[in-house]
């Protein structure tokens, strides 16, 4: 690691005296891929170009420690093995393989992407970027590492590991940090002939200098801490959702007391779950999740 160390040192040293170049890109990636041949991480979605399977590690992968997701993505897989299986399957059934995983917004969003693709693009995942801009709960930047992962498209992207990487090499000693100014340099620096096996690299080395270095990404603009999750809405949504999942066709005062909330804040809830398409009411007023 001192060896590593030094190298970055020096690399840090000639971008402060000369800015970026090609000769600076290319000693840029030759360090990053130095580490990565040795210390790559072992992850199931690296083994496959299965766009769909991309998909659906990339939607699984926002906000969510890759720790968590390696289990739950295997597991759904196995549930959902096509886009057309997905597509087809009941929403209490997407719900119900999703649990664990928590924001349950990107388990609805992934169905709908699913049943759009299906619809829309004869059961294929758009290689575009701009298309893919336009599926369910798929940003700029997810569109963008669905295309690099998938199709090996260099399409410039930023998430955090990749944000701490560049903060901490053409950034030692800015306070804070804006993706703008971010991006052109990541865009500069992409292996055009290798993109995803380069932001895989990426992705590993900004892991590695989060254990040594700290949280680099408080320096960034787009830095937001977590918010307790105890006695949240967040928390109260996720109840909501696994108590119907478990027994449908519930009452305010039922789910109030399996969730253990006041009522007026379940009502509260259930209106934002049934505008955003997760639960629907019975005409006896009985909540169930939406097919």
């Amino acid at each position: 690691m001192d060896a590593l160390i030094k190298k970055e040192t020096r690399l840090i040293q000639a971008i402060t005296e000369n800015g970026f170049s090609k000769n600076i890109a290319a000693r840029f990636r030759s360090l990053i891929y130095s580490y990565y041949n040795k210390e790559k991480r072992p992850l199931p979605w690296r083994d496959t170009r299965d766009p769909y399977h991309i998909l659906v590690s990339e939607i699984m992968l926002q906000q969510t420690q890759v720790s968590r997701v390696i289990g739950k993505y295997t597991s759904f897989i196995d549930s959902f093995p096509d886009i057309t299986a997905l597509a087809s399957a009941s929403g209490n059934d997407v719900l119900r393989a999703w649990q664990g995983l928590g924001y349950n917004r990107r388990a609805l969003a992934l169905h709908n992407c699913a049943k759009t693709i299906c619809r829309e693009h004869s059961g294929v995942v758009p290689d575009s970027p701009e298309i893919l801009m336009t599926l369910p709960g798929i940003g700029k930047a997810t569109a963008a590492s669905i295309a690099v992962y998938a199709y090996n498209i260099p399409a410039a992207f930023i998430e955090t590991n990749i944000r701490t990487v560049f903060i901490h090499f053409f950034f030692s000693k800015e306070d804070i940090v804006h993706d703008k100014t971010l991006l052109p340099l990541v865009e500069k620096a992409i292996d055009r002939e290798n993109p995803s096996r380069w932001f895989n690299a990426l992705m590993d080395y900004g892991v590695m200098l989060k254990k040594r270095e700290g949280n680099i990404s408080r320096r960034s603009t787009q830095y937001r801490p977590q918010s307790a999750f105890s006695g949240s809405r967040r928390e109260l949504r996720g109840k909501i959702i696994k108590i119907l999942i478990d027994m449908p066709m519930q009452s305010v005062e039922e789910l109030s007391g399996g969730a253990g909330f006041p009522r007026g804040d379940i009502s509260s809830v259930l209106e934002e779950l049934q505008q955003e398409g997760f639960i629907v009411k019975d005409p006896g007023g009985r909540y169930s999740i939406t097919k």
